[in-house]
């Protein structure tokens, strides 16, 4: 008999996304900061128990929320979390929120897919095809 040994070390591994709101608005702000990560962790088999810790950023246009309340309303209430704000680059994508996942993975994990919703697809299209 053969034993199959499957590596179950955790590594960390980090994981993006990206999406925008059409005004500054907080609830506008949460509901797609709560999209984004509830997608993220689907596509991703992510549990809230595997989230080390969560950076995100919004555009300097988006001031009337912490991007981060969303994911305590969505019950990450103890992964350590921080915003910040984008650079502002001309012409870059306007009311966009991201964050940088950092989460436990096995090897027998597949690997971390990044999400990029609404307008911030156009920032990625090379994950994306043009239709």
């Amino acid at each position: 008999m053969v034993k199959i040994h499957r590596d179950t070390t955790l590594r960390m591994r980090a994981v993006r996304g990206a999406t925008t709101v059409d005004f500054d608005d907080s609830q506008l702000i949460h509901a797609a900061m709560r999209e984004l990560l509830l997608t993220l962790a689907s596509c991703n088999d992510i549990e809230p128990e595997a989230v080390v810790s969560a950076i995100f950023t919004a555009t300097p246009d988006l001031r009337a929320a912490f991007p981060a309340a969303a994911a305590r309303e969505i019950g990450w209430t103890d992964v350590p979390m921080l915003c910040a704000a984008e650079i502002a680059v001309p012409e870059s994508q306007p009311r966009c929120l991201r964050v940088l996942l950092h989460v436990e993975r096995t090897a027998a994990h597949a690997p971390l897919t990044p999400v990029y919703l609404r307008e911030a697809a156009s920032l990625r299209p090379d994950l994306f095809a043009v239709t």
